[in-house]
This record gives C-alpha cells, structure tokens and sequence, in this order.
C-alpha cells in the first residue's frame, strides 16, 4: 500500500535488523529520558532478543514497516495476534501520518482474521497518541522491569 510518499508493507527478514534498529534509535531519542537505567536496558534487551526475532520469522510476531526512500522509517510490532508492542516512527517522518498508516493497516488485517479489540502498553510519550486513536486507559500507569506504561484497550 502507498500512502503519502511512504509505503506500508509487512517488514521482510533481511529487514529486520533494520526495523530493530529503528525501534532502538528512535527509543532513545523519545522514550529514554522518561525511563531509568534498569528500564532503557530492558528495552534494549526486548529489541535485541533473539526469541523475538524468532518468533518473527515463524510467524508468531507480526512486524509491517513503512519505507520511504527505500528504508524503513516507522514499524508496528504485534504479539498475540492482538497486542501492539512497538509503534515507532524515524524523528524526520514523525507527524506525516505514518504511525496512523501502521495502525491502520495492522486493523485492516486483524479484523480479517476475526479480531474484535487490541491492546496496547503506551509508553508516556505516546499516551495522548493512542487516546486521540480511540484506545481507553485499562488502568493506571505501570513500573515493570523499569518500563512505564498504561495499558489501554480499543474495539476494533
């Protein structure tokens, strides 16, 4: 699918490095300065982990990108067929309408396969991101292995 000088596709595994690497980069820049030291390894960690990538390759992660350029500037990770665990978009791409695209290709293909709602952890960055998406807070924000979030929930 092309979208506004961007494409949304489903990332290829030679191209997960990359996406990886996104997520990685663009953590650093957004998210980091809310997190303590324990929560920006463990993010490292979950971005580098090998079952991850696994899992990926079995199909048991969803990952779409969208590439500009011929490089990826913005990637959804799905878990659990229903779970969005990353949604990360390249700093010069942000407001261009690409973390919506990702989101609303991912949609488009859950509600094909029968799926009636998904979740989401925001980070803080993200909080008023999702609640603009229609996502509802589940609870309150959350400290796990240093990560912050709010859990929050949408029909679909």
């Amino acid at each position: 699918m092309q979208d506004k000088g961007f494409e949304i596709r489903p990332i290829m595994k030679h191209e997960w490095e990359d996406a990886m690497q996104l997520a990685w980069d663009t953590f650093l820049i957004f998210e980091a300065p809310d997190y303590s030291i324990k929560g920006v390894h463990s993010f490292k960690s979950f971005v580098r982990d090998p079952l991850l990538k696994r899992m990926y390759t079995y199909g048991e992660y969803v990952a779409i990108g969208a590439f500009a350029d011929n490089r990826i500037v913005g990637i959804i990770g799905v878990r659990n067929a229903n779970h969005v665990s990353l949604l990360f978009v390249d700093k010069d791409y942000h407001r261009k309408g690409i973390a919506s695209a990702l989101l609303n290709r991912y949609y488009r293909d859950a509600r094909a396969a029968g799926l009636t709602y998904v979740t989401v952890n925001s980070s803080p960055y993200a909080v008023e991101f999702y609640h603009k998406f229609g996502f509802v807070n589940t609870d309150h924000e959350i400290e796990k292995d240093g990560i912050r979030f709010t859990p929050m929930r949408m029909d679909i």
